[in-house]
């Protein structure tokens, strides 16, 4: 198996953090590997916010997440990053117009993945959450009106790891050959 095979099988959505800090330095190599995502005509669309802070993360579980879906878990996570996204006119309005795709919510999607990666190789646990209150989490972080918060995701050293991987539906479920 090679490695990135390996990494790719430990990744999981982590539901238990110890309270342990995350290093700055960690929370970097997440984010550099997230900024050479590939993106639509190169627009980077993609912005951050690393919330550590503990209040600024409650308020981010209790005010930016939709009703109905519990996530008592995800306060455990020492770290919460906001994913959001800045939209070019051109190639995020325009051309989506043509296209029928989302290309900033496909790029967003890269470059988030590319964070979570990273993180499994650092041995961290994350969990995307999408369950969100966009212009409730953009008043909360204090971005401005062009930029569209659009996923949650905890991160932090995990209690444990699964004893074994999610089930996953299979390659003849999901692929079709022509």
């Amino acid at each position: 198996m090679s490695e990135f095979e390996k990494l790719v099988g430990a990744r999981f959505s982590c539901r238990a953090y110890r309270p342990d800090a995350v290093p700055r330095a960690a929370l970097e190599k997440m984010l550099e590997a997230a900024r050479r995502a590939p993106s639509a005509c190169n627009q980077q669309p993609w912005r951050f916010v690393v919330a550590t802070d503990a209040a600024l993360r409650a308020r981010l579980l209790d005010e930016g997440t939709l009703p109905g879906l519990r996530m008592t878990w995800a306060t455990t996570a020492p770290v919460i990053l906001v994913l959001g996204i800045r939209k070019s006119v051109i190639t995020h309005q325009v051309a989506p117009l043509l296209s029928k795709v989302d290309y900033p919510l496909l790029d967003l999607g890269i470059a988030g993945e590319h964070a979570v990666l990273q993180a499994a190789e650092l041995g961290l646990g994350t969990c995307w959450i999408g369950w969100i209150r966009p212009g409730d989490v953009r008043r909360i972080v204090g971005w401005p009106r062009d930029i569209t918060p659009q996923a949650l995701i905890t991160v932090g050293w995990p209690v444990s790891r699964p004893e074994r991987e999610s089930p996953r539906l299979s390659l003849d479920e999901t692929v079709t050959w022509r």
